[in-house]
């Protein structure tokens, strides 16, 4: 793997700060600089996720793809700082219109690329809607495009599984005090019934970049109906990628495979 530079910032916004990482090939344009032609990487990460349970993911992707890439821990989440009551009902869409535009602004973000796993993947197709200018192209990596029953069976047995308390102080290794918070942020507000209409419907259509959907045949969080609605729901040209024998964390069970596929997407796009 070629030298990878990373480079950590704050993000200053009226709700609280929020911590982001960059990882820069080298050779690439300095930090806070966009090299020309090759838009950054976004991440987005997933429901008890923050930047540093991307692993090496993202130094993978600069190196394949000669990219920056940037990830950064929401609101409540990892560094950033806490957030009070939980994610209201509209939080996937609320991420494209609240906080992506601080993002932006303070880290020189021009175009990029939207790459979201799990619910990240959601925020990431809100964010191709809401900046159509902008993405130039989306990656959604099981991500769920609606409230399915296999979600709900899933989140049920994760629920179970939280009541043992060494599995709240594993959280606790990458979220401190907020760890409950993030517990309840993710299983709260999806096993709530107000919640079960939620879908991406409304802005799948709206979605105009090249978009590659991949998703695990065995993600216990959601089936294969998800990466097919996502890919047939977009207006850009799109396609569902599915991983045979591959779970709900793609790019941890087989991430050369899901780097390579990125990688060939992009420079498909290019």
């Amino acid at each position: 793997m070629s030298n990878i530079v990373t480079t950590d910032h704050w993000i200053v916004h009226p709700s609280g700060r929020l911590f982001a990482r960059r990882w820069r090939p080298d050779g690439a344009e300095p930090a806070g600089a966009e090299p020309a032609g090759a838009p950054p990487l976004l991440l987005l990460h997933d429901s008890l996720g923050c930047v540093e349970l991307w692993r090496d993911f993202p130094a993978l992707l600069a190196a394949a793809t000669g990219r920056c890439v940037i990830a950064y821990d929401r609101l409540g989440f990892g560094r950033s700082d806490a957030r009070v009551g939980r994610p209201g009902k509209d939080f996937v869409a609320e991420e494209a219109t609240a906080i992506l535009p601080a993002l932006r602004e303070q880290l020189g973000i021009g175009r990029f690329v939207a790459v979201g796993h799990s619910v990240g993947g959601g925020m990431a197709v809100e964010i191709a809607a809401h900046e159509p200018a902008d993405c130039e192209a989306l990656v959604t990596m099981a991500a769920q495009a609606f409230v399915e029953d296999r979600t709900i069976a899933g989140l049920r047995i994760a629920q179970a599984q939280f009541r043992d308390p060494a599995q709240v102080e594993r959280l606790a290794r990458y979220h401190g005090d907020k760890a409950a918070w993030t517990l309840d942020a993710w299983l709260g507000r999806w096993l709530d019934p107000a919640f079960a209409a939620w879908s991406l419907g409304d802005a799948l259509p709206q979605v105009v970049c090249p978009t590659l959907a991949i998703h695990g045949e065995e993600d216990e969080y959601g089936s294969v109906a998800h990466p097919k609605r996502i890919a047939g729901g977009v207006s850009g040209p799109a396609r569902a990628e599915i991983l045979p024998g591959v779970g709900h964390v793609p790019h941890r069970e087989k991430p050369g495979l899901v780097v390579r596929l990125i990688a060939e997407f992009l420079a498909d796009v290019q």
